[in-house]
């Protein structure tokens, strides 16, 4: 299975970062408000900003970790160079 480690933009300019097995999907629930986080339910509409591909949950958690301790800063920089 491949798993997917995403960031995404919300309407408010802020940054989320999730996991998921289908990263179509996640997305559209994100913005329809269907399954999506109690975080980006009040900055809708969310745009796709970054995506990274892994074989595995346990990479993709850790990448997720990883993303999630970065600063606004990096996130930018990280956006900005995919």
């Amino acid at each position: 299975m491949t798993y997917f480690v995403y960031l995404l933009e919300c309407a408010d300019k802020t940054y989320y970062c999730g996991y998921t097995n289908d990263l179509e999907k996640r997305v559209k629930s994100h913005n329809e408000g269907k399954i999506g986080a109690k975080y980006t339910k009040n900055r809708r509409p969310v745009i796709l900003k970054y995506h990274q591909t892994f074989n595995t949950l346990s990479e993709a958690l850790k990448r997720e970790h990883a993303i999630k301790k970065l600063t606004r800063k990096q996130k930018e920089n990280l956006v900005y160079t995919y």
